[in-house]
């Protein structure tokens, strides 16, 4: 027992005269400097693993929660749109509709345009009560149609194709006068079958005036005897005549229409005898007052002739 003791006793001591171990290190100083530095380098520190060490729970505003808080949003209920007043739900409509144009008329870009856009009408009844007064009360329809191609002979309008509710909240028509000068479609006419009897809601009646046949660019090709004119005129007076509760009437036309001319002269005579009021849209920009015709142009290339009575005045021929 002593041998093992004094051996044990021995080594102890043996080893605390050595000192220890040294033991090898896996990180080396750079050889750029001849000392370490008190700052650790990119080999013995990466931010990236210390940030995935942090637990989710130390990233979230409670540094003592260890679950992340669910979002206030999804306690919540829906947006109920009903809930808004009736005022507020109309302007949503009235954005809703801004893209579908301003005047409605057979046109093959409708579904496109328009068809997509009454889809909100199948929603439920109150918004298709609304939506649907809405839409139809501020977008005017065309009584007969005028856009080139298959719809321009249709016999049936888009008037005619409308439901008689639908009819009912129209609050203005337009009717298009020019297209087909020489020869009007045979589907130009006023019957019980257009529906502008169920139109009891229009107060205002534009007639836009593309082109009149009676300017000099139209003579030997326009029909003799003043027939536009005549079948303009008879239309519009059909018309006034299933829609006795008109107001007024709005006159427009293309730049190139006078005023002053034969068409324009008879559709304002038949509006002031049946004591509708007379109003100008925008787009020829015309007045009550007098329309002041313009300056010819001078032409260079006409000649000339001197008056030798009087030298200084020269006459164009």
């Amino acid at each position: 027992m002593r041998r093992k003791f004094g051996a044990g006793k021995g080594s102890r001591a043996a080893s605390a005269a050595l000192g220890p171990t040294p033991k090898s290190s896996a990180l080396t100083t750079p050889p750029s400097s001849a000392f370490p530095s008190t700052y650790a380098s990119e080999a013995e520190y990466d931010l990236n693993d210390e940030v995935a060490n942090i637990p989710i729970g130390a990233l979230s505003l409670d540094a003592s929660s260890s679950t992340p808080r669910k979002s206030k949003r999804m306690k919540q209920p829906p947006f109920r749109f009903l809930d808004l007043p009736s005022e507020l739900r109309l302007k949503v409509y009235g954005y809703h509709f801004a893209t579908t144009g301003d005047v409605l008329d057979l046109d093959p870009e409708n579904h496109k345009r328009i068809h997509q856009k009454l889809a909100i009408l199948r929603t439920c009844r109150t918004i298709y009560l609304e939506a649907s007064y809405l839409f139809y009360s501020t977008h005017p329809v065309r009584i007969f149609p005028t856009h080139p191609g298959r719809f321009f002979k249709t016999k049936k309008p888009l008037l005619a194709r409308m439901k008689p509710n639908q009819r009912a909240c129209m609050t203005s028509l337009e009717l298009r006068l020019g297209p087909g000068w020489s020869k009007p479609p045979r589907g130009w006419v006023v019957n019980p079958g257009l529906g502008l009897a169920d139109c009891t809601n229009v107060t205002k009646l534009t007639v836009f005036i593309e082109c009149d046949p009676g300017n000099d660019i139209f003579r030997g090709f326009r029909q003799p005897d003043n027939f536009y004119e005549r079948f303009s005129k008879s239309l519009l007076l059909d018309v006034l005549e299933e829609m006795p509760w008109v107001e007024r009437i709005e006159f427009d036309a293309w730049p190139s229409v006078k005023k002053s001319g034969a068409l324009m002269r008879g559709l304002m005579e038949l509006s002031t005898s049946r004591g509708l009021r007379i109003i100008w849209g925008k787009e020829r920009g015309w007045t009550d007052a007098e329309e002041i015709e313009p300056q010819p142009a001078l032409n260079l290339n006409d000649p000339l002739f001197i008056d030798h009575s009087n030298p200084g005045i020269m006459v164009v021929v």
